[in-house]
């Protein structure tokens, strides 16, 4: 089926003739909805403050970008506390979650400032920067750069070691922890 200027399309179908509008809430809740149909890996980012406090954040907008030079990007919302601890922060790790790490995610989701408190099986890795346990892939990583990408930063970074477990990945779709991939509805 054809969608035409001004046209609804049918359920299921894509109208391009639509444009966002973006003042509107009822809008903005579409577009994050459009978005979660996108299932993601889940991840908990690391590094050390300026103090040299280790802190840590679950993240889903994780992505490769290059292979050489190997090359990761992440993005962080422009309103969160840690934002300048990672931008000037010269290491972090990422830390992709197994499907049995779901209290870790939403530990880490949290706003909680002694998130490593009583946490077991932390090591450090280059730079100090805090290690998790039974994560099924973990990226050391030298911070390269900050780019704006309007309320979030995305964040640059060159990988400098990894590993990676056996597991399957702990899953982000329509705004929600899965372990499954996402099925036909």
């Amino acid at each position: 089926m054809h969608c035409s200027g001004g046209s609804v399309a049918p359920p299921g179908h894509l109208n391009h003739d639509m444009t966002l509008d973006l003042s509107n809430d009822a809008e903005r809740r579409r577009l994050r909805d459009v978005l979660g149909t996108f299932a993601t890996g889940v991840t908990v980012v690391t590094t050390r403050d300026e103090a040299g406090d280790p802190i840590g954040i679950t993240v889903n907008s994780f992505t490769s970008v290059s292979l050489s030079p190997p090359l990761i990007l992440w993005c962080l919302g422009r309103e969160s506390a840690a934002l300048q601890a990672y931008r000037n922060a010269s290491h972090f790790a990422v830390n992709v979650l197994s499907e049995k790490q779901q209290a870790l995610a939403t530990h880490f989701a949290s706003k909680r400032t002694d998130k490593f408190t009583d946490l077991g099986g932390v090591i450090d890795g280059i730079a100090g920067v805090p290690l998790l346990a039974n994560c099924i892939g973990q990226l050391q990583c030298a911070t390269r750069q900050a780019h704006d990408g309007g309320d979030h930063v995305i964040l640059l970074g060159e990988v400098l070691a990894m590993k990676e477990s056996a597991g399957k990945p702990l899953l982000f779709h329509r705004g929600r922890f899965t372990a499954e991939g996402p099925s036909e509805a």
